[in-house]
């Protein structure tokens, strides 16, 4: 008998991997957690049945979500990561030895649990002394912030269940107050490529460009997402993520990445006519 994860990415498509075997499976107040293992994945870890991350392509997002806005602020201290309870993005900050302290809200502390236990390629650094977790609802945690963040990241689920309210015009606003002068916001901004998720993602940019006066969108492409192609928004009080990136302090940093690098990091916001077909749209 076969084993297989299917997540329905239309009513007209899914996407499925044949699984080895079960890890975990647990209900939280939140949400139903799962823990596959894969012969072409490796393990990877759902949320109510939506792909979150594989052991094999996580990088690409991790590094995508962390390395842009890190690699434009030319002196990120404190950093504010909302979600992302897997630890992907905790583990590279971590590798940037100046940054002084990482607060990661994440609303199921289940998740952190689960992750630490069976996915520690990506939950290694969430012990690191500079992290602080919080188990808390991100969004009355932006509320009670002000001009704390250099750096504020949104690794946030899709924009329903626990993750619906990250995408709203009040969250961006708090996230605005809670930033330095000179703070980048970066958000995962789903797919463009089916109408749903298109939606969302036009939605989502429409109020980012409300909240900042610089708002641009970049693109990776990451297999187990629907459709491949992802895209994050840039949300920046003052910097522009191209003219104010300078390529060789960055790599004078000696990071070693496999996706990310600073020719990709421009390359990134080039996007493709039908995309900014849709941004215009909204903007």
């Amino acid at each position: 008998m076969e084993l297989w994860f299917t997540e329905k990415h239309t009513p007209d498509v899914n996407f499925s991997i044949r699984v080895d075997q079960q890890l975990c499976s647990m209900q939280s107040d939140f949400q139903r957690i799962d823990v596959f293992d894969s012969q072409e994945f490796g393990r990877f870890l759902t949320l109510d049945g939506y792909m979150m991350l594989t052991e094999k392509d996580e990088f690409i997002y991790h590094e995508m979500i962390t390395h842009v806005p890190m690699a434009v602020h030319p002196d990120p201290k404190n950093i504010l990561v909302i979600g992302g309870g897997d630890g992907g993005v905790v583990r590279e900050l971590a590798r940037y030895q100046s940054v002084q302290s990482i607060d990661l809200v994440e609303i199921d502390s289940m998740v952190v649990e689960v992750c630490k236990k069976y996915l520690p390629f990506t939950a290694c650094s969430l012990d690191d002394p500079r992290v602080k977790i919080s188990y808390a609802d991100g969004i009355k945690f932006i509320r009670q912030r002000e001009a704390e963040y250099d750096i504020i990241i949104v690794d946030s689920t899709d924009p329903f269940g626990p993750g619906e309210g990250l995408f709203t015009k009040e969250f961006y606003g708090s996230c605005y107050k809670a930033l330095r002068d000179d703070g980048i916001m970066v958000n995962q901004h789903e797919s463009p490529f089916y109408p749903e998720d298109a939606t969302a993602m036009q939605r989502a940019h429409k109020r980012i460009a409300k909240s900042f006066p610089i708002s641009r969108v970049y693109q990776a492409h990451i297999p187990t997402y629907p459709s491949g192609h992802w895209l994050f928004g840039f949300a920046s009080k003052k910097y522009h993520p191209i003219k104010n990136m300078n390529p060789q302090k960055w790599e004078h940093l000696g990071i070693t990445t496999a996706y990310y690098n600073t020719k990709l990091h421009s390359g990134s916001f080039c996007l493709p006519t039908y995309v900014e077909d849709m941004l215009k749209d909204v903007e």
